[in-house]
């Protein structure tokens, strides 16, 4: 039996995006790690913030918590870490629920016609995105509020309370640059072989960073994988559709649970 959760942010978010999930998990034990702030690893340069050194971390957070397969759940940049977690060590993991990205979007990702969607992505990578934003509460605010209102079918998630501690956690200096160390330290969708574990990939139908017609080579790349499409929902899956997310972590534990 599995009650355990890890639960994985994206970028540019942090642990709070799972704050309307969080409830509706009543029962289990969850972990739900800053991405952002790992700790150490500064000597590494941005080479911390790769794939695999955070599926290492996060495996080894899971071994110390002595969790029992857990289910492993991410969206945006945390899917890509789940993914690489469930790579990593297949059999200590119950099985993942995530959301876009998958490796079989590579070739399409890359495409001139997508780079209109994908720019901030190249913008990271340069150390001009830094010396424009980061330590600046004011460029931060206009910044991060630019995606929460564009990638998110509720543009409401760009405002409140709520925003304004995202904003805050952004804005201390040093932050913005360290959360952009994920597009300077992996590059492309690669991966050498499928993921075996049993898996949910929810496809916001309303995110404009992910077409659904991205969707169809998903199959090739988990050996056991059920697709769900989550109409009206954007890039912010765990906000915007949080009884959809809630639902794929229990489906997924209640496969181990009956020992399906």
């Amino acid at each position: 039996m599995t009650d355990a959760v890890i639960l994985l942010h994206g970028w540019p978010g942090s642990p709070g995006d799972f704050r309307r999930v969080v409830p509706l998990l009543d029962g289990r034990r969850l972990l739900v790690p800053d991405l952002f702030r790992p700790g150490g690893g500064d000597g590494d340069g941005d080479e911390w913030a790769a794939a695999d050194r955070h599926a290492g971390r996060i495996l080894d957070l899971l071994r110390a918590e002595r969790l029992e397969r857990p289910v492993v759940a991410g969206y945006d940049i945390g899917s890509r870490i789940a993914q690489a977690l469930a790579r990593l060590a297949p059999d200590e993991l119950a099985g993942v629920v995530v959301t876009p990205a998958y490796p079989g979007i590579a070739d399409r990702a890359a495409r001139p016609d997508a780079q209109a969607r994908a720019w901030y992505q190249h913008f990271h990578r340069l150390e001009l995105s830094a010396a424009l934003v980061d330590g600046d509460a004011r460029a931060v605010r206009a910044y991060l509020g630019h995606f929460w209102r564009t990638w998110s079918a509720d543009p409401a998630l760009a405002g409140g309370e709520e925003f304004d501690a995202l904003v805050a956690s952004y804005a201390r200096p040093g932050a913005f640059r360290r959360s952009t160390a994920w597009y300077r330290a992996n590059r492309g969708y690669a991966a050498d072989v499928p993921g075996r574990v049993p898996t949910v990939m929810l496809w916001p139908e309303a995110d404009p960073l992910f077409p659904p017609a991205w969707s169809d080579a998903v199959g090739d790349w988990f050996t056991d994988v059920r697709l769900v499409p989550v109409p009206g929902c954007g890039h912010f899956v765990p906000l915007e559709a949080p009884e959809a997310f809630a639902a794929a972590v229990r489906a997924v534990a209640a496969l181990t649970e009956s020992g399906g």
